[in-house]
């Protein structure tokens, strides 16, 4: 059963001109109950948009032109500010990308870990209690002792951390996790990544992850959906993904993983070209100008989505039966 449906979510931006640049465009997917979910792509294709769409903290000059948000069965993009605020931070919680200014800087952690539980029917001592808990899960050292600590008596990772298990402390049907180890280095983000399999296993959530890390997507995500430009261009099982990618950009990307260069070299691969104008989109498809295996039909007509594999999906016109240059 689906937590979570995108519909043909369609995002823009006005900028100071009065235009409306697209950000998001036609975005749809299916997110079930105690699955992890990765978005990936490039900076700039709508990963963050998407994310902050769901739990309705998009920018003041944000605006939603199309599609619903089906979440419990519910469209968000329908609900009244009372109705937001009492599933954000209760039926769906956050973590934001920046552990230095995710937590409040002059309030201590006791603080901010009691004061989240503000729904609960508990006293204090039970808050506590359940703040002391959750940071020993997530990894942190003395707990109790270290709840009067201030945020910047902690490193980056533990900061990160800390935000981890306030965001579970409310037991969340859904946890949005909006690039949470961009700041952490390569030992911190396996360690992040492992907390997070295990707090789910714990309370039975499900995560929608956003990175660029293709590694921790490979090792978190049970599906991945690929985004460019603001557009979905494929998305299936994690493996199909990683190990049969229908569509050019998805290969690309996977090219360019570090991980993946098996000789010592000085240059590192890229995509050449740029990411097409929002404002003036190709008639075709959107990574025409980019994509190595373009024909013509590439320019004109833009791709539907194929089913390249069940469950398997890519917006391209190689992807199609019969479609080839």
């Amino acid at each position: 059963m689906s937590l979570l449906n995108l519909k043909k979510l369609t995002v823009g931006y006005v900028n100071p001109s009065g235009e409306l640049v697209p950000a998001v465009q036609d975005v749809s997917f299916r997110l079930k109950k105690g699955e992890t979910l990765g978005i990936v792509g490039e900076s700039g294709c709508g990963k963050s948009t998407v994310i902050f769409s769901i739990i309705h903290l998009l920018a003041e000059n944000a605006v939603v032109t199309g599609g619903e948000i089906e979440f419990e069965g519910r469209d968000i993009l329908k609900m009244s500010p009372n109705e937001l605020r009492a599933i954000r931070g209760d039926r769906i919680s956050m973590v934001f990308q920046d552990p230095m200014t995710s937590l409040n800087p002059v309030l201590s952690i006791d603080t901010q870990m009691t004061d989240i539980q503000y729904r609960a029917n508990i006293d204090m001592e039970e808050k506590r209690n359940r703040a002391v808990e959750m940071l020993a899960r997530v990894g942190i050292p003395d707990p109790r002792q270290r709840l009067a600590n201030y945020p910047h008596h902690f490193s980056g990772g533990m900061r990160q951390r800390i935000s981890i298990a306030m965001a579970l402390l409310a037991i969340p049907a859904l946890l949005l996790a909006d690039e949470p180890t961009t700041a952490l280095d390569a030992t911190l983000e396996a360690q992040i990544v492992h907390r997070l399999r295990q707090l789910q296993d714990m309370v039975h959530c499900s995560i929608l992850f956003v990175s660029h890390h293709l590694g921790l997507i490979a090792e978190l995500c049970d599906n991945v959906v690929v985004m460019y430009a603001g557009e979905v261009v494929e998305e299936g099982d994690v493996r199909d993904i990683f190990h049969r990618a229908a569509h050019p950009y998805t290969q690309a990307l996977l090219e360019c993983d570090p991980a993946r260069i098996k000789e010592k070299t000085r240059h590192l691969p890229t995509i050449p070209g740029d990411i097409p104008d929002l404002v003036n989109l190709p008639a075709g498809c959107i990574f025409s100008n980019r994509c190595p295996q373009v024909f013509s039909k590439c320019r004109t007509t833009p791709p539907q989505r194929f089913e390249v594999e069940p469950g398997h999906f890519a917006r391209c016109h190689l992807a199609t039966e019969g479609d080839v240059p």
